[in-house]
């Protein structure tokens, strides 16, 4: 793993290994433990496959009592935890340490409850997305958030990286879907954010565990809001002559008053990719292609389509093509939902970047992605959530040809262009260790010791995926330090514990 700095391996862990795995056998039997280094292999990196590390051991527990035992014996010895889903994630977020348990929640595997008249289901995390709106679309329900991963990523990991997905725009992310979870500290303790209600009182953490990457708390079992599925749903095709223009398109439609149910867009190579991985009709002699969808009554559809119709033509659109049935929408949809495994065909490997910016930036930065791409002497494939400015640029290069290093410098120039528009250096894959060493680029140190502070009130003593989201560790009592100024303490009135 050249170049990437991971906290030191404690030695009297690794020493102890032995006894540790014993002990962890003592709480999950059976096959729930696996130490030999072979059968940990599946385990070593997640779904950023630069970078991989074997952990300690791997636990696969079965339910929450074994989850709040393996975690109240790791606290209790100063263990460190890695929480781990399906390991989909794109950031790194669980990448094993070689001193950590890696905790697997794949037998998490069951809907727990359909709640149709609260609308409303219980499911645990190792559910799939997908799996969520299979379980309830026989009523015409439907979970509303939907990455592109969404046959695989689990309900678990899209808590942890508040996922989004192409009908983001209008039904929101993970965080807007959500409406409660059971989580276990790292201390053992079982506690219940939210539910089935419609508000809770007290402090909201529940925004404060989605996202947070498995830094806070192990989630076992989350409640979902769910949706009735629309009446009508069609989608367009937009080609342009530029990327610009069709970027200007996307700022046009929302200045508009239009909130479309998505807004995607490709470039001509991802175009090409998809294309001749589904072949689903995306026209080949564009420079960038839009999906946008409209969905509701049909009437308002058939008005909207009428809408989007005219300011994309106002936008030198070329080609303008509607779907007319179920069928023909979904292949709109199947070669954008492609597009990652589509572009691994034309490229040995590439990395997938994620940041978001402004919408009227999307020109701008489009056309500085393009400066950027000349620059490092790497193509890059532009596949994204245009709606929401939710950019996931994809980065060619071959690591056999030593390309690597450039690869992971364009992509860090990327993000670094978002955060200069206005932007975020992140949308939906979370920040993990991929783009950990950038948060300066946004966040000062009086910023993240606060954020570490958090941290610190859910995990005093740093053991849930340390590495991860802050380039600098601190321990909880160096944060919480008293800072004193010409003798005299802050605040000299108030009452010292």
């Amino acid at each position: 793993m050249t170049g990437l700095r991971l906290p030191e391996a404690d030695a009297g862990v690794l020493a102890r290994r032995e006894e540790i795995v014993a002990a962890l056998r003592g709480i999950v039997p059976g096959e729930g433990v696996i130490d030999r280094e072979r059968e940990m292999r599946p385990y070593e990196s997640d779904g950023l496959t630069a970078y991989r590390q074997l952990p300690l051991v791997v636990v696969l527990p079965s339910n929450t009592e074994q989850v709040s035992q393996v975690l109240r014996y790791c606290h209790a010895n100063g263990i460190r935890v890695v929480p781990r889903g399906a390991g989909t994630s794109l950031s790194g977020g669980a990448l094993p340490l070689s001193d950590a348990v890696l905790l697997g929640m794949g037998k998490f595997n069951r809907v727990l409850d359909i709640d149709f008249p609260n609308r409303c289901a219980v499911a645990q995390p190792g559910v799939t997305n997908l799996g969520i709106t299979k379980a309830v679309e026989h009523e015409g329900f439907y979970y509303a958030p939907d990455p592109s991963s969404q046959i695989a990523c689990t309900i678990g990991g899209n808590v942890g990286e508040n996922s989004g997905g192409v009908h983001c725009l209008k039904y929101g992310l993970t965080t807007n879907n959500v409406l409660g979870v059971e989580l276990v500290l790292i201390t053992g303790e079982v506690v219940r954010l939210g539910g089935k209600h419609l508000d809770a009182g007290g402090l909201e953490l529940l925004s404060v565990i989605i996202g947070s990457e498995g830094l806070l708390g192990v989630v076992t079992e989350v409640t979902v809001r769910l949706l009735k599925k629309p009446d009508t749903a069609r989608a367009v095709l937009v080609g342009f002559p530029t990327s610009e223009d069709a970027g200007e398109c996307v700022a046009r439609t929302i200045g508009a008053g239009i909130i479309p149910a998505g807004i995607e867009m490709m470039d001509r190579d991802a175009i090409a990719a998809a294309e001749a991985f589904v072949n689903v009709g995306y026209p080949l002699d564009v420079e960038a292609l839009l999906i946008i969808e409209l969905d509701g009554p049909e009437a308002e559809c058939a008005h909207l389509l009428g809408e989007v119709s005219a300011i994309a033509q106002g936008c030198n659109a070329t080609t303008l093509r509607v779907s007319n049935s179920e069928e023909e929408r979904l292949g709109f949809w199947a070669g954008r939902k492609a597009a990652f495994p589509a572009v691994g065909r034309i490229s040995p490997d590439y990395l997938c970047m994620d940041g978001t910016i402004p919408r009227k930036a999307l020109p701008l930065v489009l056309s500085r992605m393009r400066e950027l791409s000349e620059k490092h002497g790497l193509r890059c494939a532009n596949v994204f959530h245009a709606g929401d400015g939710n950019l996931h640029p994809l980065i060619l290069y071959d690591a056999n040809k030593g390309e690597m290093d450039a690869a992971e410098e364009f992509g860090a120039d990327i993000l670094r262009l978002c955060v200069e528009v206005g932007g975020v250096l992140t949308g939906e894959h979370g920040v993990g260790v991929e783009k950990r060493d950038l948060m300066p680029e946004m966040f000062d140190e009086v910023d993240l010791a606060h954020q570490q502070r958090l941290k610190c009130a859910f995990d005093a003593e740093g053991l849930l995926n340390p590495g991860k989201v802050f380039p600098t560790l601190h321990r909880c009592a160096e944060l919480g330090r008293m800072h004193v100024s010409g003798g005299q303490l802050p605040f000299p009135d108030l009452p010292r514990f």
